[in-house]
Formats: structure tokens, C-alpha cells, sequence
């Protein structure tokens, strides 16, 4: 009876089809009761999720970062650290803003429920995979989270999409489902967040 209540409720949420190219997450109940989330609605199944999901902490943090680091040409705060590291690793300063923006609103201290850390939210595996001594200095954190990124980068063939879903679920996660974004409902919503900082950031940089 609970499965049969949380199918009702997930239904409850479906309003009617919507196709629109938005960042809208959509979802379907297969025949075995089984949720399907995605932010590309490739199956005439999915209807898009109504109301939006309500707001995490991640994207309180996102709609902070928004409202005051938002203009594409506006200060935004340890520019001088993430451009210093982009050159170094051979990525793009205003990928590495959006993903900021998203994941900690620039707050260096943040910590998520699962543990991570600082900047770019780095989880601890990640961080002592890179050599992160001190996940809460900025300089370690932004450098660590541009080489991960870079390397997902090179591994998805320098599709940001999928680097940046991987940077989100884990890249076991994308390659599990065949190269695609994984069908999660945070990783749906993240991504399209992402891009649309990294193209709002793009033109000034």
C-alpha cells in the first residue's frame, strides 16, 4: 500500500504534456510502477512536474548566487583564483563560475548533507583523490574541482553536459546509462542550472 501511495502522489504532480525547451523536469509511472525523471522529454510517457520541486538547500544557495553574482558582467567574488586555475588547467573561467554558482553560491565554508565541501562542493574521495590538504581553502578546492572537471571533460569527449552530470551523479553514474544524462531527479535539475550560468557567464570572460 505505501508503493501504491507514493506512485499516487508522484502522479498527483503530473500535469499535462509539455515539450517546451526549458530546464522543466518530466516524469512517468512504467507498468511496473517504476519512476522515470528527466530533463529531456524523449518518451511521449513523460508530462512535466507541476509545481516545480520544492527548493534544497543547494538551490537556495544557486538562487543566492543568481540574485548577486547573476549579471554577466557584475564582480563576482574569487574571480582572480578561478581564472588562475582555468589557465592552468585548460578550462573555461565561466565553466567554473556556474559550477560554483550552483553547487555553493560561492561560499567557501558550505557543506552539504552528504559531506561535500567548500567551492565546488567537493566530496571527500574527490578531494583526496586531487591532493586537497584543506577542502575550505579556496585556491585547493577550485583546483581540485577544475582538474575532476577536466578530466570528465576528456573522458565524455568534451561534452559539458555530460561532464557536468557526472560532476553531479558520479561518472560510473552517465556511463551506467549509456553515455546519457542519468535519469536522477537532481542531476536533471542541476545540469540545465549549470548551463544557463555558464552561457550567462560566457560573453564577459
Amino acid at each position: 500500500m505505501r508503493s501504491l501511495r507514493i506512485v499516487a502522489a508522484v502522479l498527483g504532480l503530473l500535469g499535462p504534456p509539455s515539450y517546451s525547451a526549458d530546464s522543466g523536469i518530466y516524469a512517468f509511472i512504467d507498468r511496473e510502477g517504476g519512476i522515470h525523471l528527466s530533463n529531456v522529454p524523449d518518451d511521449d510517457r513523460y508530462r512535466r512536474l507541476d509545481p516545480p520541486l520544492a527548493s534544497t538547500g543547494a538551490e537556495t544557495r544557486e538562487a543566492a548566487a543568481r540574485t548577486e553574482f547573476g549579471n554577466a558582467g557584475g564582480a563576482r567574488p574569487y574571480d582572480d583564483v578561478i581564472k588562475l586555475v582555468a589557465g592552468q588547467y585548460g578550462i573555461e573561467a565561466a565553466l567554473l563560475h556556474a559550477v560554483i554558482s550552483v553547487e555553493s553560491g560561492y561560499n567557501a565554508r558550505a557543506v552539504s548533507k552528504r559531506g561535500a565541501a567548500g567551492l565546488m562542493q567537493l566530496m571527500p574521495a574527490t578531494a583526496k583523490r586531487y591532493g586537497v590538504a584543506d577542502v575550505f581553502d579556496p585556491a585547493q578546492n577550485v583546483r581540485a574541482g577544475a582538474q575532476y572537471l577536466n578530466d570528465l571533460l576528456k573522458l565524455f569527449d568534451n561534452d559539458i553536459q555530460l561532464a557536468l552530470a557526472a560532476y553531479n551523479a558520479g561518472e560510473s553514474a552517465v556511463l551506467k546509462y549509456g553515455k546519457r544524462i542519468p535519469p536522477y531527479r537532481e542531476t536533471a535539475a542541476y545540469v540545465p542550472k549549470v548551463v544557463g550560468f555558464y552561457n550567462r557567464f560566457q560573453p564577459s570572460m
